[in-house]
Order: structure tokens, then sequence, then C-alpha cells
């Protein structure tokens, strides 16, 4: 489809043809690459004339945005060498950096910025079909290694291999001739396409089908309306909902004449995102925006300038606008005296890179709301000098301008914090604060001897800096203050009064007063941050936090892996905003006890389970030719102590394309409302560890039960085209105890 559309466009034919363009790394890594686009309309190639065969290669797919201009740290840093109109970044999704480049000429700069943003706006565009036949025709170009447009069956057995199939070769044979109608010992590009659609013929969904068809042939009204409302426990709506369904999803004019479902059409809605395992309609923004700040969790990111670990990392602009484009709601900025009277960010006493604060806070005035209109907590570790203090107080002033909180709301002092819905559109600093703001009007000067909050945990950090009036006076909602004790807070303490602490100090507090903890953060805000001893940006795990209500669980953004998988899922519903409402036992006086999870009133445990039928198109973990995967899928239920549980499938051998294995997995959840539940593929090494294929995670709330797909994401956490689980979710309160 993206070839035919290319075929057609002067500034792809353009870019097909290839141009010399500057690669830029840094002010003094500056190389030609020769960049083409190749037949397939989604595919960039690039090469240095140096490098032989050696060649680099990236779909126009992973591409988020096309930015032009000196639109990236590394561009301008370099402005005064190249103007403006040559230079354009390509802005990837996931974690992969940017790609600065320059061009010989304003008008080829166009051109690729112009020919890249239509190949996005045509891949965004494309429905499920026109994604499904491109993906063969990528296959068949793959496959065609002499290019003459046609596949002997040698090339097909190549791209079987290529496909994660290990296919008995006799079945293979069998399938090539029944599709080579013209009998020439070669598919031509529709025989292709029919030996691909009798390769993925499934008769996983078949045997679904069946057992609600009468005649095996199609499925009618009633019938449709009978599997929806056993299967996926659709209840009343059903009738309404199975019209809907052959409205949509039909291909046959005839069957949806008749009111009647095809296979085909089966097939394409269990595939959808309608039948996806995370229930749609809880991925938009569906709750109640109006409660207290405290009563929300809040996605929130640990020294979110560094791009790497915390020892040499690079800091960057570009960490702060990749977390908030993850709907990252409480960044954090690590300030210290720079040259120039200007402060700088950066991880202090070590070799990470230095920012300007001052392009901090210009990067966060631009893309603080793109994303999520609710606001942005921005967590200040303040090491500078009185003198930058104020520096950086005139910063915050006029470049978020009315953004920027700086008084309470309607003027009055808050029994209780404002909602999310009050503060739509808000910067709020937090950060140390002089007195309180009862009496904020009456201090005159910067009064106390204080620390940052990290530097509060860390008894080797003596250092300790007096503190501005013109930055405290910022502070509004969140005052930073030191823990004493549950007790003390609950006496003493403000609404707008916060505290910090380390993952290992939260942990202990979490595990010995779990309870006091959870009443304590109905009222009053928490940040938990990892440990000073986690040098490489390594995270901890946030559902431990969660379990006893803890709001600003910071994680190290920058760092794949399980914990940041938790942090996607848990905020992947409520229109990714970054605030998710805690259960209504955690916002009230209500006593509950993470360890004690029956005590609570109206306590009831569920038994889930879940049948794991099969794998389609899992994606190849090593990419040499001749292998192929033995996947197994493993679910895992996180969330409070006794809801811990994981268990697996047993593994295929050497089938990553379609294997199936119709295996059920049983756990007991005693607080749904706080579990979360990943699914992950790997692939079975009996000699090492498992190799990671892919997961899915998705709150145990938001399950949609029923035959569900389940669409698998990348270590990175974008999605692997066409590679998902098919699996049968049940769900049922436990009657007895077990």
């Amino acid at each position: 489809q993206t070839s035919k559309f290319a075929q057609g466009d002067k500034d792809l034919q353009v870019m097909k043809a290839g141009a010399m363009l500057r690669k830029v790394k840094s002010r003094s890594w500056k190389k030609q690459r020769h960049f083409r686009l190749q037949e397939d309309g989604q595919t960039i190639w690039y090469k240095s004339r140096w490098a032989g065969t050696g060649h680099s290669t990236f779909s126009v797919a992973d591409v988020d945005v096309v930015r032009e201009g000196h639109q990236s740290e590394i561009l301008l840093s370099i402005a005064d060498e190249f103007p403006a109109d040559l230079c354009f970044t390509l802005v990837f999704r996931g974690r992969r950096s940017n790609l600065d480049l320059v061009a010989e000429s304003p008008s080829e700069a166009q051109v690729w910025i112009r020919g890249v943003r239509k190949l996005i706006q045509n891949t965004e565009s494309m429905n499920d079909k026109e994604r499904l036949d491109q993906w063969i025709w990528d296959w068949f170009q793959k496959a065609d290694k002499n290019k003459d447009g046609r596949m002997n069956f040698k090339e097909v057995r190549t791209l079987l291999k290529m496909m994660n199939v290990d296919m008995n070769e006799e079945y293979a044979l069998r399938l090539f001739t029944m599709a080579d109608k013209s009998e020439s010992g070669c598919l031509e590009n529709e025989e292709f396409v029919q030996f691909y659609k009798m390769l993925t013929e499934r008769e996983d969904v078949w045997r679904v089908f069946q057992d609600y068809s009468r005649d095996g042939q199609i499925l009618t009204l009633a019938e449709l309306e009978d599997f929806l409302k056993q299967e996926q426990q659709e209840g009343e709506r059903s009738l309404e909902h199975a019209q809907e369904l052959i409205d949509r999803y039909e291909p046959s004019e005839n069957a949806k004449k008749h009111g009647a479902m095809s296979i085909d059409g089966f097939q394409m809605y269990l595939v959808s995102p309608e039948s996806a395992v995370l229930d749609p309609q809880l991925l938009a923004l569906h709750q109640d925006m109006s409660q207290p700040l405290s009563h929300y969790f809040i996605c929130s990111s640990h020294n979110t300038y560094l791009m790497d670990d915390q020892l040499r990392g690079q800091s960057s602009q570009e960490a702060y606008i990749q977390a908030l484009k993850r709907g990252c709601r409480c960044v954090e900025v690590d300030c210290w005296d720079g040259p120039n009277g200007e402060p700088v960010v950066y991880h202090g006493h070590t070799f990470t890179s230095k920012i300007l604060f001052r392009d901090v806070i210009t990067t966060l005035a631009e893309y603080a709301f793109k994303v999520s209109e609710f606001p942005v907590i921005l967590s200040l570790e303040n090491h500078c000098s009185m003198e930058q203090q104020r520096v950086m107080a005139q910063l915050l002033d006029t470049i978020l301008g009315d953004t920027l909180l700086t008084a309470p709301l309607d003027r009055l002092v808050p029994q209780e914090l404002p909602s999310p819905q009050d503060l739509k559109g808000k910067v709020l600093l937090k950060a140390k604060k002089i007195g309180g703001l009862e009496e904020s009007e009456t201090l005159t000067d910067e009064v106390t001897d204080e620390v940052s909050d990290e530097d509060e945990a860390d008894p080797k950090s003596l250092s300790k800096s007096k503190l501005s009036r013109e930055l405290s006076d910022l502070v509004v909602y969140c005052k930073s203050v030191h823990f004493h004790s549950f007790e003390y807070s609950r006496l003493h303490s403000k609404c707008y009064e916060m505290s910090s602490f380390s993952e290992s100090k939260a942990r202990k507090l979490a595990k010995d007063t779990g309870a006091e903890f959870v009443r304590h953060n109905s009222r009053q805000l928490s940040r938990v941050y990892p440990s000073g001893m986690r040098t490489d940006s390594s995270n901890y795990n946030p559902q431990e936090l969660w379990n006893v209500g803890c709001q600003i669980v910071a994680l190290n953004f920058q760092t794949a892996g399980l914990e940041m998988d938790l942090n996607d899922g848990l905020f992947s519903q409520n229109g990714c905003c970054g605030y998710v409402l805690k259960p209504d036992f955690m916002r009230n006086d209500d006593s509950f006890d993470p360890e004690r999870p029956q005590d609570r009133n109206g306590y009831t445990s569920l038994r889930l389970s879940i049948q794991v039928i099969s794998g389609q198109q899992l994606p190849k973990v090593n990419q040499k030719e001749g292998s192929i995967v033995d996947p197994l899928v493993r679910v895992e239920i996180y969330g409070v102590f006794q809801d811990q549980a994981k268990q697996e499938t047993s593994y295929i051998d050497n089938n990553g394309f379609n294997p199936l294995w119709n295996e059920t997995l049983n756990f007991i959840v005693h607080v749904p409302e706080l579990a979360l539940v990943r699914f992950v593929v790997e692939d079975y090494d009996k000699a090492s560890r498992n190799d990671f294929m892919g997961q899915f995670t998705v709150p145990f709330t938001c399950i949609q039960p029923g035959y569900r797909h389940i669409h698998l994401l990348s270590k990175d956490g974008t999605a692997i085209p066409l590679s998902s689980l098919f699996v049968n979710i049940k769900i049922s309160e436990l009657t007895t105890e077990v």
C-alpha cells in the first residue's frame, strides 16, 4: 500500500533516488551518510560511503515526529555552522535516540521533512487490513532475493525461517502447490497472499466459532448474541452489540444483509482493539478528577534529566520531552550553581553532563500539557547559592508565566489539597518553603538553613544552604518537609506539606506500619525515590509503595524493564493522563492494611482463570536467518503481598509464528483494585536465562473477560506489529476461602 502511495508522490520519488545528508551526534561528530527510501515505501536505508556492504535501516513506523530547524540540543549547538533551514530531527518512539540531520540545501531539507511527514501520516491512517497487506508485502520483498517479483519454493523456505516458522517441508510444499494456481513453480504477488492466508488460518478461532455456529458456516444474530453473553460476559447489551459488530466487521455484504457473521468477520472482531484484553472504555479519560491530589497515583520520574546512568550519563532536555510524552506528571530537576550566574541541572558530584536550568524550564513550558492537561509537579532538588536561587525564581516566573501556580486558589488557606481538575494547565513547584501558607505574608527574608530532600537522607551530605525568599514564595501546595512520624504528621502537618522517602525507608514503613501509611497518604502527598546506590539507574518495584497509597513513586524512566512495565501498565488507563484515582478504601478513614486485606469492609476475593490458547507472529530474538524461538508464556500478578504470584506454560519447540498452548493458569486475587496482571513471552533456553520477547501489563480492574487478544509490546514499550497472544479469561467470585 505504501509503495503504491510513494509512486505518485514527487517528494517520495526524490527520497527513493537518495541523498547525502550529514548525520550529527555532537559539535565535533558530523558525518555524511547516503540516505534513501527503500522500494517498500516504509524503510529508510543509510550508509557511509566507506562502510562497504555495511548499512543501517529504520522503519518510518518507528518515527514519532519530524522537527524542523534547530529543534534539538545538538542542532542548536551547531547553529553557527549550519542555518536552521538545512536542519531537521527525526524523533523516534520509545527510548531510541533522535536522528539529527543536515541537508545540502533548504529545498532538499524540505523534501525530506515533507516526505517523512507524509509517510508517518499514511502509516497512521492505515486500517487493519491495509496494515496487514503492508506487512505481507514487506515479507514478500524480503524473501524475493533475486527481485524478480516471484518466489520459488527455496525462497519460501527461507521466508518461513525469517517469519519464525520451522515447518515440515512436506506440509510447506503442499501449501506452496495449492497456492501456485498458475503451476509455474513460483508464487507471484496474489498467489503469495493466498499462501500467507493458508499459513495464517486460525484453527483456534475456528474452534470457538464452531462452538456457537449451528451450521458451521455463519453465526446468526442470536448465536453471536449468545457468544457475547456467555463468553464475553456482556449481559444485557449483547443483542444491540451483536448487530453493531456485524455492521462494523462483517466483510460479506450478503451475510450482513441477513444479520449474520462469517468466520472472517468473527476473526476481524476478535483481533480488533475493541476485543483487546484492556477495556477500551477504560482507556479513555473516565475517572472522577475532582478529588484532592492526595487521592491519586501520579506518574512520576526520578532524575528526569538523565538519558542514561547516574555516573556518566548524558543530561538532556530530550529526557524531559520523552518523560512528558509518556504521561509523566512529576519531573525532577537537580539544580547547582553554574558559570556566568546561570544555574545548571545535572547529577551532582558525578561525571554526568550539565544543561542549563533555563533550557529545562523552556522545554517544560513547551511540552508540559501536550499529552495531558492535568497539573505537572516540578520536584526541585535545590543545591544553589542564594544568588542563583533568585535567578531560578526569576526564570520560573518569566518562562512559565501564568502556568506556574504562585498562590493558593481563591487566595484561601486550604483544609485539603485541590483536585487535578482545579489545577488543569498548572505547574506546581515542590521544594522547601519558609514558613507556611498561613504566615507567608508576614515573613520577609531567607530564614532557615535547609538542604534538598534527597540530601536529607544521605548522612554524607553535610552542606546546608540558605533558602531564598523569592524561590520559597513560589511553593504553594507541595512544601517539602522532614518526616518525623505518622503520629506527628496526624497532629501537626498541613495538607500542603509533603515528605520524600528513599525506597528503603518507604519499604520499611510499608512493612511495619502499612495501615498508618495508607491513612497518611489519604491526606498528604508522599514521594518515593530510588536508592542513591542505584548508580546504573536501575529501578525498584513500585507496586509495594502503591499498595500503601504513595502517590509520587518516582522511577528512572530511561531504564526499560519490569518496573517501568508496571508503571506503564497502571497509567495506561484513564486517558494516559498521568493520574489514576486510588481505590475508595485508600481515600477514606477506613483502616486498610495491605498485609491483612481480608480485614477490610466489603472484602471479596476473586478467581482469575486464564487459558493461554495461542500466539501469533511472535518476534525473533536472534536475528540469524536459521534461528527460531521456543516460546513460553508467563502470567505474573503484582499487588498486595498475598496476591504476588507467577505461573507459566510449557514451551513450544521451534514455532514463533503460531504456537498453540491451550494451557490454563489459575490465580486467586484478594485486592483486585490494586493488582496488575503482566503477560510475558520468553524464548526458552535450557542452558542459560530465557530471552525476553514481549510483554503487556494491564490493571486487573481494566481486564475484559472472555476471548481476547493481547497485543505485545517490546522491552522499550513500543508495539510489536501483529504480535499477539490469544487467551480466554474468566473472573469469578470465590464462594469459599481457599
